[in-house]
């Protein structure tokens, strides 16, 4: 028995797996609160994360009816890029700042400046830093916060800080270290000279963890948790990675040929790669993998957000936000919706606002702005997939997770305007099955147990939501896709 964990923006999801069965016995969640202010501020308190992991854990134990003695190993996925910086108890000294607050741009436009420009990022780190990566706060940090940054100890990522309450352990792994913005994504380890320009007071062989290997484990869960948890002796954690990462792994997406495409709280668009890629788009990040691969891929960040900010607005529930969605015609009569209220990393506008356009008295029903909005958040995706060029190019499958990934109506959607096919793992939380996956990964390799095998075993795909492109609404959505790249041009001209 394995435990998958996956910590969110909105929740900590737990999944519950008998690898020998080839089955997920449950899943469970529990929900985060966010604190949101001025200036795109988003921070959560770590302490939050430890309570819905906790409370889901033993309801998706009680779920599935077993003991948590039976579990052998547990790993961990968690939102990239948050800055969980604590002092030498293991104290966070500040809440952590996350990947969605754009609080930070300023720094990051610093920092660009200061190595090089573009240019000079994709020479030092195979990537250029982007608001929302944790460089940019750490900068913040010592420039907002004196008092707290001159107490760090310790630079963790969620999902090193999960591992850490676990084990005790201070370490990271390639995958989510890649979102720091002071990691060397190709050569696979910490680039201090970036890390001195960010913090040049902090000793990097004393704050930042150390790296290991996508297969090796953390350690074994501390004897007060595994008491706490009702856990065995010698339960094994592995390394864990980033949601994104997890993620791909959940949906079988560790071989060149498949693309994984997340609606979720953001969107993320994948695919497996063997070697580091050369880009030269600074939207496109060349992750590490968390199977000892890449991750090329690119972020946008208004997706299920920026879809619930309008069914709230109407006071819709989701089964009647998709009725609307449903009801209005591709194209929503003329208007579109650039679904930026929180920012936006893809394309680069991390001070942009949400805009409604082509709004007319006749148009103008609840309908048609659902329908925008979710096209709009669609379209973003799409710009961000052809920013990957070749490698999804000949992709013959769309692996779609998330929360968005549940309504028939998306999953449609997201066919016609990519022109690819689309299907659902059983479970749309990947990054928690991934996380399980990793976990049975590393407890059993040492057996000759295999990933892909893993994979295969684990991996199971639900027939009844495939959706094949219709060729009709293919070629509807490309003027439609055409003018929402034009109201891009004309609200923020200039846009790479």
């Amino acid at each position: 028995m394995y435990i998958g964990v996956d910590c969110g923006t909105q929740s900590t999801k737990v999944v519950v797996v008998d690898v020998e069965r080839g089955k997920i016995l449950a899943e469970a969640s529990r929900p985060h609160h966010l604190e949101e202010g001025e200036n795109g501020r988003r921070e959560q308190a770590p302490a939050e994360w430890l309570a819905a992991l906790k409370e889901a854990f033993f309801a998706a134990l009680d779920k599935a009816g077993v003991s948590a003695s039976q579990v052998r190993g547990i790993g961990v996925s968690g939102q990239q890029h948050g800055m969980v910086a604590l002092d030498g108890e293991g104290v966070p000294v500040y809440p952590a700042k996350l990947w969605c607050d754009t609080e930070t741009s300023a720094q990051n436009a610093d920092l660009v400046a200061r190595l090089g420009g573009e240019a000079g990022c994709l020479e030092k780190l195979g990537l250029v830093l982007q608001t929302g990566y944790t460089a940019s706060k750490v900068a913040w940090l010592r420039e907002r916060q004196p008092d707290a940054y001159r107490r760090i100890e310790s630079l963790l990522l969620p999902h090193d800080y999960l591992n850490f309450w676990l084990t005790g352990e201070r370490v990271t792994e390639a995958g989510d270290a890649s979102g720091t913005g002071y990691f060397d994504t190709r050569k696979r380890c910490w680039q201090l000279d970036v890390f001195a320009e960010i913090a040049p007071e902090l000793d990097p062989k004393r704050v930042l963890p150390r790296v290991l290997e996508a297969q090796e484990s953390v350690g074994v869960v501390r004897p007060a948790v595994a008491r706490e948890l009702g856990l065995g002796e010698q339960v094994v954690v592995s390394s864990g990675g980033g949601d994104n990462m997890l993620g791909a792994i959940g949906t079988g997406n560790i071989t060149p040929g498949l693309i994984t495409l997340s609606l979720g709280t953001s969107g993320t668009v994948c695919a497996y790669s063997a070697a580091p890629i050369e880009c030269d788009n600074a939207m496109v990040a060349n992750f590490c993998s968390s199977t000892g691969g890449w991750l090329p891929l690119i972020c946008t960040m208004n997706v299920t957000s920026a879809t619930t900010r309008v069914r709230e607005l109407f006071g819709l529930d989701l089964a009647a936000f998709g009725e609307k969605v449903a009801s209005a015609p591709i194209g929503a009569e003329g208007v579109t919706v650039l679904p930026f209220f929180n920012g936006e990393r893809v394309p680069m506008l991390p001070d942009a606002a949400a805009d409604f356009l082509g709004l007319t008295s006749l148009n103008t029903t609840q309908a048609n702005v659902c329908r925008a909005v979710v096209e709009g958040a669609t379209f973003g995706l799409r710009y961000g997939l052809e920013l990957l060029g070749d490698l999804t190019a000949g992709a013959s499958q769309i692996r779609l997770i998330g929360g968005g990934a549940n309504s028939p109506v998306w999953r449609q959607m997201v066919a016609d305007i990519t022109g690819t096919q689309v299907i659902c793992p059983e479970i749309t939380d990947a990054a928690a099955l991934g996380a399980a996956i990793q976990a049975a990964w590393c407890d059993q390799r040492s057996e000759g147990v295999t990933l892909e095998a893993l994979c295969e075993r684990l991996v199971h795909l639900d027939a009844k939501s495939l959706a094949d492109p219709q060729p009709e609404s293919v070629a509807a959505y490309q003027p439609i896709y055409a003018r929402y790249c034009a109201a891009l041009e004309q609200r923020h001209g200039g846009v790479k």
